[in-house]
């Protein structure tokens, strides 16, 4: 079962409207509580008619044939044509050749949905609301803020998928953060990245940092899986695919 509603973002857009959604597992019995993946690009993660480009992870099917007891919340990001998305899934300050100089307003996103989109999902839904069962996941730029969550927000998210994240932007402040931020034991990130996307950088350049932000985060005590994935590429259809490995990466323990 699916939700689907409209929220605003006051801090980052105004009233301008987006979509959020909330999949909970069919046949819940009474009493019955769930852990929660909170996800970025909610438009991309359950129907191809809300996808970008027509093409969604599949993520209601996966569960429902695999039978996962998880609660999957997922927010739309902004569609704006001046790097809006950018600016609002980044950390950090930083330049983008299409757009120049960006304001990363990835604190105000993620104190969004910590205060606001997380106790609303709480108090509606039978979630399992303690850090060790709330998770976050996300792809390019939103697999840069999974990686931001479950560091500087380490105290709500314990796991992460952070699938083709954004690793060049602004990388000495993202190595900074992996460095410095208070990290629990039992965090737990799951990363990869496609072989085709690795070569879109000469040198080697994206796969070395690929190596660097993996190796900060295990140096720390962090738990880690970290893929390259053959013939992987950057579009929902290769992420798609991701599903059963990063979720044996969230549920191992459990």
């Amino acid at each position: 079962m699916i939700h689907k509603w409209e929220v605003t973002l006051p801090e980052l857009t105004g009233d301008a409207p987006r979509r959020a959604y909330v999949y909970v597992p069919d046949g819940a019995r009474h009493g019955e509580r769930f852990p929660v993946l909170y996800m970025f690009d909610g438009h991309n993660v359950f129907f191809d008619s809300d996808a970008t480009y027509g093409k969604s992870w599949g993520m209601k099917e996966f569960l429902e044939n695999n039978g996962v007891p998880l609660i999957v919340a997922a927010v739309e990001c902004c569609h704006g044509a001046n790097g809006e998305r950018l600016s609002e899934y980044s950390p950090f300050d930083f330049r983008a050749r299409e757009f120049g100089e960006l304001s990363g307003r990835g604190r105000e996103t993620m104190e969004w949905y910590v205060n606001v989109f997380k106790p609303y999902v709480d108090s509606h839904y039978p979630t399992l609301p303690d850090r060790e069962h709330t998770f976050i996941a996300g792809s390019s730029m939103g697999g840069l803020m999974s990686l931001y969550a479950v560091t500087e927000y380490n105290g709500v998210f314990s796991k992460a998928a952070a699938l083709s994240p954004s690793v060049m932007i602004a990388a000495a402040k993202l190595d900074e953060l992996l460095q410095t931020a208070p990290i629990a034991p039992g965090t737990t990130v799951y990363m990869d990245y496609g072989s085709q996307e690795l070569r879109h950088l000469p040198e080697m350049r994206l796969a070395k940092r690929f190596g660097k932000v993996a190796s900060i985060l295990i140096s720390r005590g962090v738990f880690v899986t970290a893929r390259v994935v053959p013939g992987g590429r950057h579009c929902e259809a290769s992420w798609e695919k991701q599903i059963p490995f990063f979720m044996d990466a969230l549920f191992y323990g459990e």
